[in-house]
């Protein structure tokens, strides 16, 4: 099992993030993706944990820094934590078993609790709730995930293409799970499989906000049918006049248009039908 993070300039929180995965007896190889931090990053890795493999890029890759994680790993199974969250001890394993178990699932996704309390991530119960049928899984099968809370398949994340640079961070999840899906790999929901998530306070809340409202939009121009492309970004033109984070996202859609039509790739219409069904129980 390999755990790995994308970080960058959150120093503090990685340290804190850090010690939680090293104390698990599941004893996982971790990789840190260091998206050419400025601050103290690199020392805290090096002096602090000297068994945790550093790979420092000279530019920010948003999510898909993941990418180059998996590339790097050599185990069958990888495990996504954000530089704010770790998983509790014993989920890594009951998540590699189910793997192990169903030749079929490439991903296992988990129960995300948030802050010292442990309150309930709102994607668990509309993960617990899918209406796909579960084909024989241990759990719901979803079309959805927590980039902080999934276990892969190695094989499947990369035959899926992984995550995709256009998209940043925010939502960057969704198209994944498409492509997961339209590669033959089912994902299914494991309440047991829990996973610890601290925002943290340095986040830019007004950017994510943006980037999650304008990916579904880049999204549907590069997987889904033209009519619901098009009509999203209608949506998103009409809002943006009295809307700052429509208008926000719209700033950074339109330069990446041009990319994300180059790429588009409709998904099989079994995926796509799946989707509809999904975002009809969700009264989309």
């Amino acid at each position: 099992m390999t755990v790995i993070i994308a970080t960058r300039d959150r120093a503090a929180e990685l340290s804190r993030t850090l010690g939680e995965l090293a104390a698990l007896d599941e004893r996982p190889h971790i990789i840190v993706i260091d998206n050419a931090s400025a601050d103290a990053t690199q020392a805290i890795v090096r002096d602090g944990f000297p068994g945790v493999e550093l790979i420092r890029l000279s530019r920010n890759h948003g999510a898909a820094a993941r990418n180059i994680g998996v590339a790097r790993a050599v185990t069958e199974y990888v495990a996504f934590s954000d530089d704010d969250s770790w998983w509790e001890p014993g989920a890594l394993r009951v998540a590699c078993d189910l793997l192990a178990a169903h030749p079929a699932l490439g991903l296992v996704t988990g129960r995300t609790l948030v802050g010292p309390g442990g309150a309930e991530d709102p994607l668990n119960a509309i993960l617990a709730a899918s209406p796909l049928p579960s084909d024989g899984l241990p759990g719901p099968r979803v079309l959805g995930f927590l980039g902080c809370a999934c276990v892969v398949r190695r094989t499947a994340f990369v035959s899926a293409g992984g995550y995709n640079e256009l998209l940043g961070v925010g939502g960057e999840e969704e198209m994944l799970a498409m492509d997961l899906a339209a590669a033959g790999w089912a994902a299914t929901f494991v309440d047991s499989v829990v996973a610890r998530h601290f925002p943290s306070p340095s986040r830019n809340v007004a950017a994510r906000q943006a980037m999650q409202r304008r990916n579904p939009v880049l999204v549907a121009w590069m997987r889904r049918p033209l009519g619901r492309a098009l009509a999203a970004t209608a949506e998103m033109v009409s809002r943006a006049p009295a809307d700052p984070v429509a208008r926000r996202a719209l700033a950074g859609l339109l330069p990446r248009l041009p990319r994300a039509v180059a790429t588009r790739r409709r998904l099989p219409a079994a995926t796509e039908a799946e989707l509809r069904l999904l975002e009809y129980a969700d009264g989309r």
